[in-house]
């Protein structure tokens, strides 16, 4: 991969990884509901899941969807369906706690590398990584870099969305104020959904 071309994609690596999105929105909330300690399966998770997606679309999944879109489609209603669930659990979390007395329990590693394949934000980032920045004659070589980039990348702005919601823990003892916050967390989950929810509606 070109330098010009590299130096690009980790600007847009680190921009894909780091915004807002449905991950981001859920480490908040599993930060603030169980701290960094116990999110970080969920860290985890995302970190591995992400680039294993990236990397075996990029080796011929994306043909499958291509060939039968139907597959394609069924995993986005799922994926939406599963965030409406997840938005509803968030929205009704109860008052934060300390540790094993946290209300529900957090995200495990399998469950937030599954959850990769139904996040519509996930696709996106797949989908444009792979267009815009692997170079045909060496395609092999420039989905691995950027697969390893993503991997390096990943989980440190993971580890920054998991820790601000822990930095908020100690002003959301208040219970209004926690369900306030939970209701924020849900709706901006919901929000993220309304790319995925009009590509459907379009298409």
């Amino acid at each position: 991969m070109p330098l010009d071309l590299l130096l690009a994609f980790l600007g847009f690596a680190f921009a894909s990884s780091v915004t807002p999105g449905p991950n981001n929105m859920m480490l908040v909330a599993s930060g603030v509901n169980f701290g960094v300690r116990r999110t970080l399966p969920h860290v985890a998770g995302i970190n591995v899941g992400f680039p294993v997606m990236l990397l075996l679309t990029g080796l011929g999944l994306g043909q499958v969807f291509h060939r039968y879109p139907a597959i394609y489609f069924v995993m986005k209603v799922v994926g939406i369906l599963y965030m409406l669930w997840l938005a509803s659990r968030i929205a009704t979390s109860g008052p934060v706690k300390e540790g094993q007395d946290a209300v529900g329990k957090p995200m495990t590693f399998w469950q937030a590398a599954a959850f990769q394949w139904v996040n519509p934000k996930a696709w996106a980032m797949v989908m444009g990584a792979i267009a815009a920045y692997t170079v045909p004659e060496n395609y092999i070589g420039s989905l691995l870099i950027i697969t390893a980039v993503y991997a390096l990348v990943g989980t440190p702005g993971s580890l920054v969305w998991a820790m601000f919601g822990a930095a908020l823990r100690n002003g959301l003892r208040d219970p209004v104020k926690v369900r306030w916050f939970n209701l924020a967390m849900a709706t901006l989950l919901l929000l993220s959904l309304y790319p995925a929810v009009m590509d459907l509606i379009t298409h």
